[in-house]
C-alpha cells in the first residue's frame, strides 16, 4: 500500500447526530428511518458526549418488551419477522470479490452457503477486516471466502424462538445478524435492525395506549419517556484525523464498535465506519487478475413445518 491514508482522508464529515435530552423513541425511529445503525450525541456546540447505537436502542427497548410479555401482550416469534430472500456468497468465491460485494449491496455481512443451500458461516465486515489487515501485513493475492467467515454455531437461531429470546441474544453478543436454520440449510436470518424494529413498534404503541390509560400500570411506569442520554454509550472508542487506516482497522478488529467518531479538542469533526474504511482500503489492496464475481441467491420462503432441533 503504496500511501496509506488517514482519517482525514475518507472519514465522513456530514453527519446525522443526537442530542442528549431527544425522546429515546424519538432517537430509535431517527436511527431506523435514516437507515443507520447509530449516531454520535453532542451538545449545542458540537462537543462529543457519546454514541447512540443499535446495542443502546436494545437497551431501552428490550426492558419495556420483558414487562409488555409480563402484561400478556403479543411478542412476536422469530417466524413473523425474519427475512428469507437474502443475499448469499459461497465459500469459494474470492474473498474481494466477497468484499466488492457486500460493499456495492450495502450490507454489513452475508451468510454463506454451499451449492445445496447448506449453511457455512457468516462473512461480516468484520471478517473483511481481516482479509486487509492480511493484505497488508503479508501481499498475498487473494483466498477464499471460507477462510475469513465466521463459524460461530451459537449465533443459530430458531423461527420459533421470541423476540425476546433473539433481543437478549443480542445484547449479550457482538453479532449483527444470526442465522435461521431448518436442519443444515439456511431458511432466514433476524439482524439487530429487524429486531429494533419490532421492539419499537411494540413499545409505540404501547405508548400510545399507556397516555390513554388502557395498559397495566407496570407497562405504563416503563415506557414513560427517556432521553438518549439514559442509554447513550459515554465510553464509546475515538481517534483523531490523523490516524492512519491499519491502526483505525485494528481498533475495528479489537472492539465491537462498528463506527469511529473522528473528534479535535473533544469537538466532533467527523466519523468513520467499517463501511468507510472497506471502500477506501479496498481499492488499494485488491489484486489486480480478473476474477469471477460473487452470486447473489435468493431463498424461498419458509414452509409450514416447524424446524428440526438444533440442538
Amino acid at each position: 500500500m503504496a500511501d496509506v491514508k488517514t482519517a482525514q482522508d475518507f472519514m465522513r464529515r456530514r453527519l446525522i447526530t443526537l442530542a442528549r435530552d431527544t425522546d429515546v423513541l424519538e432517537g430509535v425511529s431517527k436511527l431506523l428511518r435514516d437507515n443507520i445503525s447509530g449516531a454520535p450525541v453532542t451538545d449545542s456546540d458540537g462537543k462529543f458526549l457519546g454514541v447512540f447505537s443499535e446495542k443502546c436502542c436494545l437497551n431501552a427497548l428490550t426492558e419495556p418488551v420483558e414487562v409488555a410479555c409480563e402484561c400478556g401482550l403479543h411478542i412476536p416469534y422469530v417466524r413473523e419477522f425474519m427475512k428469507c430472500e437474502l443475499v448469499t456468497l459461497s465459500p469459494e468465491v474470492d474473498v474481494f470479490d466477497a468484499i466488492d460485494h457486500i460493499l456495492s449491496r450495502r450490507i454489513s455481512g452475508a451468510p454463506v452457503v454451499d451449492g445445496n443451500g447448506r449453511y457455512c458461516g457468516i462473512f461480516s465486515e468484520k471478517t473483511a477486516m481481516r482479509v486487509l489487515v492480511a493484505a497488508v501485513h503479508d501481499q498475498f493475492p487473494g483466498t477464499k471466502v471460507e477462510s475469513y467467515m465466521n463459524l460461530d454455531r451459537n449465533r443459530i437461531i430458531s423461527d420459533e424462538d421470541s423476540l425476546l429470546d433473539v433481543a437478549h441474544k443480542f445484547q449479550e453478543t457482538p453479532y449483527r445478524r444470526l442465522p435461521v436454520l431448518h436442519g443444515e440449510k439456511l431458511a432466514g436470518q433476524v439482524s439487530r435492525r429487524d429486531v429494533i424494529r419490532s421492539e419499537h413498534r411494540l413499545v409505540s404503541e404501547a405508548a400510545r395506549k399507556a397516555k390513554k390509560g388502557d395498559v397495566d400500570p407496570k407497562l405504563r411506569a416503563v415506557v414513560a419517556l427517556r432521553d438518549v442520554g439514559d442509554y447513550m454509550d459515554t465510553e464509546a472508542l475515538t481517534t483523531g484525523p490523523n490516524t492512519d487506516m491499519l491502526s483505525i482497522a485494528q481498533m475495528f478488529l479489537n472492539s465491537p464498535y462498528r463506527r469511529l467518531p473522528i473528534l479535535e479538542h473533544g469537538k466532533l469533526v467527523g466519523q468513520v465506519s467499517r463501511r468507510d474504511l472497506l471502500e477506501a482500503a479496498a481499492s488499494l489492496l485488491r489484486p489486480k487478475p480478473n476474477r469471477h464475481r460473487a452470486e447473489t441467491l435468493y431463498l424461498s420462503p419458509l414452509s409450514d413445518s416447524a424446524p428440526p432441533s438444533l440442538s
